[in-house]
């Protein structure tokens, strides 16, 4: 498959108006110039389209589509159905991106056909600032929860082997981390940048701010039950290696452990 572009940065936007001039302005501001930003309206009901069909005219590179509202992962897969790079870079529209990001983040895919994602280190702003050091890539940890952010650069083949954002959650904030684990189960590899790659606003008024503690609690099940051989993997390992556990626990203990979590 041929591809026109590099990189295709896609930005959903619901209700961004005084954020999306921010984000777009680091877009352009990259050392990078082979790239397409598209900018996707969900459904918004505020002014935000002025301030994207400005960025447009400026500069051909921003292409501007408008959807109805479809939530998070409806609006990143609209964007990767027209998008003509090869590499994918989800980006919030009230985040922004360091300036070298995508050209670095360029180089190590091409140098390295096994790498899939390329992630980075973040500063905080907002009403909270500071350095967020994500670290190495653990497969363990990211079974707990989503310590990567959806602002990755992705190449274009791992959604074609391991799907497009799922749309089924239910409730919309998950999607990269219910990505991340199917991203697990292919071949391709987590490659960390240990570098500021981007800027997370954070902001009280977020939608991860909005969830309560029973739509969380919904979406981690619905997503360890469409992942429970990762969750059984994991427990197997720990036995295999742990000689005390083995000594303690009886195989049929083992057995209705393993029984409840495939059940969950």
């Amino acid at each position: 498959m041929s591809y026109s572009t590099d990189i295709s940065i896609i930005i959903p936007c619901y209700n961004s108006q005084d954020t999306l001039e921010d984000t777009l302005d680091s877009i352009a501001n990259q050392d990078f110039g082979n790239w397409e930003a598209l900018i996707i309206n969900d459904g918004s009901s505020d002014d935000l389209e002025p301030i994207a069909t400005k960025w447009v005219s400026k500069d051909n590179r921003f292409k501007y589509f408008k959807k109805e509202n479809g939530g998070l992962g409806s609006a990143r897969n609209y964007g990767i159905a027209k998008a003509k790079g090869r590499y994918i870079l989800p980006l919030d529209s009230d985040n922004k991106l360091a300036k070298d990001f995508l050209s670095k983040g360029f180089k190590i895919l091409e140098t390295n056909e096994t790498v899939g994602v390329v992630y980075g280190n973040a500063i905080l702003f907002g009403e909270q600032n500071g350095n967020w050091r994500v670290g190495e890539f653990d497969r363990y940890k990211m079974l707990y929860h989503n310590y990567i952010d959806a602002c990755a650069i992705i190449r274009k083949k791992v959604f074609d082997q391991v799907g497009l954002y799922d749309e089924s959650l239910p409730h919309q904030g998950h999607e990269d981390w219910e990505f991340w684990l199917r991203v697990m189960k292919s071949d391709f590899k987590f490659y960390y940048l240990d570098e500021i790659t981007f800027y997370y606003r954070v902001s009280s008024t977020s939608m991860i701010k909005s969830f309560k503690n029973e739509m969380l609690q919904e979406n981690i099940r619905y997503i360890q039950c469409k992942h429970y051989e990762l969750y059984i993997d994991k427990y197997k390992t720990l036995f295999k290696e742990n000689e005390l556990l083995k000594k303690e626990l009886s195989r049929s203990v083992v057995k209705r452990i393993l029984n409840k979590l495939k059940n969950f």
